[in-house]
């Protein structure tokens, strides 16, 4: 048996784990990544992409970004989630979805420097993990995690290369589960969960089939499928998503979780697609057939010791508002330079504690989301009518009723106009994607209070300062009038401090307690005749400090402390804080 030593291990190639490679080998940190399988991702699964992870990939790289842009299905096609009785069946109503409303995109673009889009897991895996080895990372396919053990002052791993069968040891500093739902990293560590795995039964069909003619005039990334009697039975109801605009598709349909799971071939996957579809005709070219359960569960602590966990290790829950990868790779970007800070020197352990701290509350929102958001269809069906009978006859006359001239039947369409409606709460909760607001001792708020949402916290982007929120985008011109996000001044591995005229000080404290501190913290001056200008007064609306005073961010965007005005010794107060962040 052999050994290999490393700074960080990384179970799972995923989109967590991927993230998390990329991350630590920008930032300088060895790290090994390891997948079970041969391949990457084989099925399209996350797709929804939204701001957040834009900015991550952003973070990553001007090239990533683009890259990831070239592959996406952009957002203008993302569309309308259209529900129909089939894709050439009636129409039954549609939801402006993923920032297709002129007011939703209007919010989208003053909130970030990116655009949301469709990129389907098998282009979004293969681009972190390309990014990742690329700038250093050690990766090992057809290498399956066994088990670890943690020592003072790391952790050893016992790991098997499935191509030989020979067994062999890795002795890192930190080991990271990014392994998917069934972690065996997250099970060995003890971590607790709340929650029910197995909640319900679902079926996936991935097919190819030019598809134009029914969707093209309009485009989407869902349709849900409203048709009691379909071949896949239940109150029919079911889902087809566009995975490539407008030949690739997948069908999910869900199944009795207490009946055994069905076996779906060719035949019946072709039967099913006529039917969804509407073409009695149709070919397709069946690409792969899954089952799969709907999960409601997520971890209450992400870490143990020298183990963390990430992605769907921590939180279980099915696709519905597209929060799955996106979480993902936002506990990798958390975790990341935390981790970079401690092996540098530069933080104290302690630091790490404040990943749980963090992001086990987001886990826990995203996993009640995303289940709710299954339960709101509840209403839709009640406008329907497919709530109240088993016969798919009696079914398929309460929800052609709706086209009467009578009273009845104009309510019953007010009242789908309402359901519908409320859909957005799952099909554009730009507040979900965008609020994160972190509590821990990373982020000092000086007894500040918390600002409160003056609109929907779930549906609207509230944009602020106060230390623990993201950094707010606004667009700032250099000395030649070129545009730049303030998100692109800061991150990247590195603190920065944003000051205004007035506030010349902080350049001196910075640099101060910096090299006392051992790292570099960048300071941006913002004013007239200063490398940056806020020529359109973007900056100034949103950063609710005086020009004087400053807003200290961390690596990944959120603001880890602000101070309103210039103190009488900010070197001593830059201390203190950066102190507290870093657990010194």
């Amino acid at each position: 048996m052999y050994e290999i030593t490393t700074d960080v291990l990384i179970v799972g190639t995923g989109p967590a784990g991927s993230a998390s490679a990329a991350l630590l080998s920008t930032y300088g940190i060895d790290n090994l990544v390891i997948n079970q399988y041969r391949w990457l991702a084989n099925t399209p699964r996350a797709h929804i992409t939204n701001l957040r992870t834009m900015e991550v990939l952003r973070d990553l790289g001007q090239q990533v970004e683009q890259e990831a842009y070239l592959h996406a299905t952009d957002q203008d096609l993302m569309g309308g989630t259209v529900f129909c009785e089939s894709l050439t069946g009636e129409e039954i109503g549609r939801v402006p979805s993923w920032g297709l409303h002129p007011l939703s995109r209007a919010e989208r673009q003053l909130s970030s420097p990116t655009k949301m889009n469709d990129l389907p897991q098998t282009f979004m895996e293969p681009l972190l993990f390309k990014t990742a080895c690329a700038r250093g990372t050690e990766a090992r396919m057809s290498t399956e995690y066994l088990s670890h053990t943690q020592t003072g002052d790391g952790v050893i791993t016992l790991c098997r290369d499935r191509l030989s069968g020979e067994e062999f040891t890795v002795r890192s500093k930190y080991l990271i589960g990014a392994d998917g739902g069934n972690s065996k990293v997250a099970k060995d560590a003890a971590l607790p969960f709340e929650g029910q795995m197995g909640v319900r039964g679902s079926m996936n069909i991935w097919f190819r089939a030019d598809l134009s003619e029914f969707v093209a005039h309009r485009p989407a990334v869902l349709y849900p499928i409203m048709q009691p009697g379909a071949e896949v039975g239940g109150i029919g109801m079911g889902l087809i998503r566009m995975v490539r605009p407008w030949h690739e598709w997948l069908i999910v349909w869900g199944y009795d979780i207490n009946e055994p799971a069905p076996v779906v071939d060719e035949a019946k996957a072709t039967t099913i697609a006529r039917q969804l579809v509407g073409k009695p005709d149709l070919e397709i070219e069946l690409l792969g057939a899954n089952t799969w359960t709907v999960n409601n569960m997520y971890a209450t602590r992400m870490q143990a010791g020298r183990v963390f966990c990430m992605g769907d290790a921590t939180h279980r829950h099915p696709p519905s508002g597209g929060l799955g990868s996106n979480t993902s790779i936002q506990d990798a970007f958390n975790l990341a330079w935390k981790l970079a800070a401690v092996i540098k020197g530069h933080a104290g352990e302690a630091l790490l504690d404040t990943y749980t701290a963090e992001r086990a509350p987001i886990a826990r929102q995203v996993v009640t989301r995303a289940n709710q958001s299954i339960a709101e269809f509840a209403p839709l069906y009640s406008a329907l009518g497919i709530d109240k009978s088993n016969d798919a006859e009696v079914l398929q006359a309460n929800m052609h009723a709706r086209s009467a001239s009578t009273e009845a039947a104009e309510k019953q369409r007010e009242a789908i106009r309402e359901a519908l409606a409320f859909k957005r709460y799952e099909l554009d909760a730009h507040g979900v994607e965008m609020n994160q607001r972190y509590q821990s001792s990373a982020a000092v708020t000086d007894g500040q209070a918390e600002p409160t949402f003056t609109r929907d916290r779930e549906l609207y982007y509230h944009a602020t300062t106060w230390p623990g929120a993201r950094l707010p985008h606004a667009w700032i011109s250099d000395s030649r009038g070129r545009p730049h996000s303030t998100l692109d001044l800061a991150g990247h591995g590195r603190f920065v401090l944003f000051t205004g005229l007035g506030g010349e000080a902080w350049v001196e404290a910075a640099s101060r307690v910096g090299e006392e501190l051992g790292l570099k913290v960048d300071v941006h001056v913002i004013g007239p005749r200063q490398p940056y200008a806020d020529h359109t007064g973007d900056w100034a609306r949103v950063r609710e400090i005086s020009d004087s005073g400053c807003v200290l961010t961390r690596p990944d965007h959120h603001v880890a402390w602000r101070s309103l005005t210039l103190p009488n010794d900010p070197a001593a107060e830059l201390r203190r804080v950066l102190a507290q962040v870093l657990s010194r």
